[in-house]
């Protein structure tokens, strides 16, 4: 069964045959499509028209339901996804991540030391594994991991209520994996609504268990255990689930301020750019590699990128100067010249009109359209 629209539920009530009680507004709509509109966001109850049929109060029923049952390991939430893909509406809750450290062989403790210091900071998050699962752990076992932050046993992981998917190949695995998620989703099979995750045994190619591991989040994995750790892995896939499990509504952001990079001091050059958290680390990745100091002075635009941000009037001369203004930038620099992204070489004029209507003086410099071609357009800077 796929998701009931408007159209679709309109089909079922008497506005659409033109029927006895047409538009009534007995549900306290005003129309038969309004309410077909509503009932389809979920914002209204379909007894709300006393004239619903029968089919129509099992399709909504139907269409209520949650596709798929969200469980909870060590206070991490899995499953719970309610689409196949995120531009519907968003991924509810993301892939989780565990280790499974064999406590039979020598050197355990160390392992799970290991893993329990391993934290990488990203856009302003701080990504860890979620939970290690204790292999032959016994109580003595599980008295010397008390000190530790979310522990769970294997044995209590197979008591809970998940799907394996694992199968003999690569390719038997992804479409165990897609055939969960569309049953669940669109046809909701109980069969298939409970979270559904991959086991990876002990690989020697990490390189070959990334590639998999990532397709997996993808699609659609709702948990991944490792006998495996290695941080360098477990960033890259906690980097990749990042970016797939944020809200596409909501864009990462960094904090609006003033990033220096390689020492900077009053004489520096300065650059500008908005909040959005690609932009920002495509650009502060080519300042960080220049052994140039230099400012970057980040914008609050919603998270938008540059051009979106111009086009939604989250970016404006009035803006900019306020931000200057803001930071103090004119008392804390001598230099008095802003590189601003190639995209915006349009707002030269009107940035500088504006910046000098607000008391400040500092000159506009159009820079490069593309991050990479920074280090260029500094050396011909001639600094």
């Amino acid at each position: 069964m796929t998701e009931l629209s408007g159209l679709q539920i309109f089909k079922y009530l008497p506005g659409s045959k033109k029927a006895e009680h047409t538009n009534c507004k007995a549900c306290g709509c005003a129309t038969c499509m309004a309410f077909a509109l509503k009932l389809a966001k979920k914002q209204i109850d379909v007894t709300n028209c006393p004239y619903a049929s029968a089919e129509l109060k099992e399709k909504i029923a139907l269409h209520l339901k949650d596709p798929q049952k969200t469980i909870e390991i060590c206070g991490v939430k899995i499953g719970g996804e309610n689409v196949l893909y995120r531009h519907e509406k968003t991924f509810v809750n993301r892939t989780a991540v565990g280790i499974v450290i064999d406590t039979a062989k020598s050197g355990w403790e160390e392992q799970l030391q290991r893993v329990e210091n391993f934290e990488i900071t990203r856009i302003d998050e701080k990504l860890k594994v979620d939970f290690v699962v204790l292999k032959n752990a016994d109580n003595e076992i599980m008295h010397k991991a008390g000190k530790y932050n979310n522990i769970i046993t294997l044995e209590e992981i197979k008591q809970l209520p998940l799907i394996k998917a694992n199968a003999p190949t690569f390719r038997e695995t992804i479409l165990r994996l897609i055939f969960a998620r569309h049953s669940a989703v669109k046809e909701r099979d109980e069969k298939f609504a409970n979270p559904v995750y991959v086991y990876f045994e002990h690989q020697e190619d990490l390189r070959a268990l990334c590639a998999r591991a990532s397709f997996y989040i993808c699609k659609y994995a709702n948990m991944l255990l490792f006998e495996d750790f290695d941080e360098t892995l477990m960033a890259t896939l906690m980097t990749l689930r990042q970016n797939i499990f944020t809200d596409p509504q909501k864009p990462l952001q960094v904090e609006a301020k003033i990033y220096e990079f390689n020492n900077p001091d009053e004489n520096s050059i300065i650059f500008m750019t908005t909040n959005f958290a690609l932009t920002f680390y495509a650009v502060a990745n080519e300042l960080e590699s220049l052994n140039v100091p230099s400012y970057l002075v980040v914008t609050p635009a919603e998270g938008m990128s540059v051009l979106t941000a111009w086009s939604a009037e989250k970016f404006t001369s009035k803006m900019v100067a306020n931000t200057l203004k803001k930071f103090d930038l004119q008392n804390k620099v001598k230099t008095r010249k802003i590189i601003i992204p190639g995209l915006l070489a349009h707002m030269k004029q009107e940035l500088e009109e504006e910046i000098k209507k607000a008391g400040l003086d500092f000159e506009i410099t159009v820079g490069t359209i593309e991050a990479y071609k920074i280090a260029d357009f500094v050396k011909d800077m001639n600094l």
